[in-house]
């Protein structure tokens, strides 16, 4: 029986003619140093960022709870030689959560109209990370134009809000990085936004000496100026209107 949730993405992306494309650039920011080891992408779309990730060098599972999303990551990785760099399933992620330990887990733009329990989702993909493992959240501060979700009071989790949603020990997942930038942003069609996003990166402790630890030189002017040790996180780009409800 197709779910409320999965005939909505299944919808989404059915009308998709091409996939893959061009990663998130605040993934590709903070993959681009790491060495390659094993990542994970929740809700993983048209798979632009597993594509990339493969083509880096990492081992990839890609989960999203749209068939028709799955189907056509699979399919683009193997006509690109990736299909044994890329493990594309589907999965219900307010029902399952993917097996193993990762080194990358990213959680970009997981939002949904349908109900999810993020914070859980979130706090299980924190206790995925192997030692030194990073989870980076990006989330939307703003709504594009181009965007499926124009409701004008839709709230926009801050990277402080999610810290508190996620409710992690911080001495045990440390945030790095917590900031909100503006970015310019290209459309399907090719039209251009100035857009926010939310942005949180969190690294589990314990890091093995063979794990790059991201640092300060890493991101430079991104990480510990913006997410002090005591715990509070950079709000100065925080968009002024307070919004209700989830994209």
């Amino acid at each position: 029986m197709v779910t409320e949730a999965e005939q909505f993405w299944d919808d989404h992306y059915r009308s998709r003619r091409t996939w893959g494309g061009r990663p998130n650039p605040l993934l590709a920011e903070v993959a681009a140093p790491l060495t390659p080891g094993s990542a994970l992408d929740l809700g993983c779309g048209p798979g632009g960022d597993t594509i990339w990730l493969a083509q880096q060098g990492w081992q990839v599972t890609a989960v999203d709870i749209s068939r028709t999303a799955i189907e056509g990551i699979r399919s683009h990785a193997t006509s690109l030689g990736l299909g044994g760099r890329v493990t594309a399933d589907p999965h219900d992620l307010g029902e399952s959560f993917p097996a193993g330990t990762f080194d990358l887990i990213s959680a970009q733009y997981l939002h949904t109209p349908i109900d999810l329990d993020r914070g859980r989702l979130l706090r299980q993909a924190a206790r995925s990370l192997r030692p030194g493992g990073l989870l980076l959240i990006v989330d939307h501060g703003s709504i594009a134009p181009w965007s499926w979700n124009q409701d004008p009071d839709t709230h926009f989790p801050t990277p402080t809000e999610v810290a508190a949603e996620i409710a992690l020990d911080p001495t045990e997942w440390p945030a790095l990085r917590a900031d909100m930038p503006r970015r310019q942003a290209t459309g399907p069609g090719g039209q251009s936004a100035l857009v926010t996003d939310n942005v949180l990166l969190i690294q589990r402790a314990g890091a093995q000496p063979s794990a790059r630890r991201v640092a300060e030189t890493q991101l430079p002017g991104r990480l510990h100026g913006e997410a002090q040790s005591s715990g509070r996180l950079n709000e100065e780009t925080q968009p002024s209107a307070r919004h209700r409800g989830i994209v």
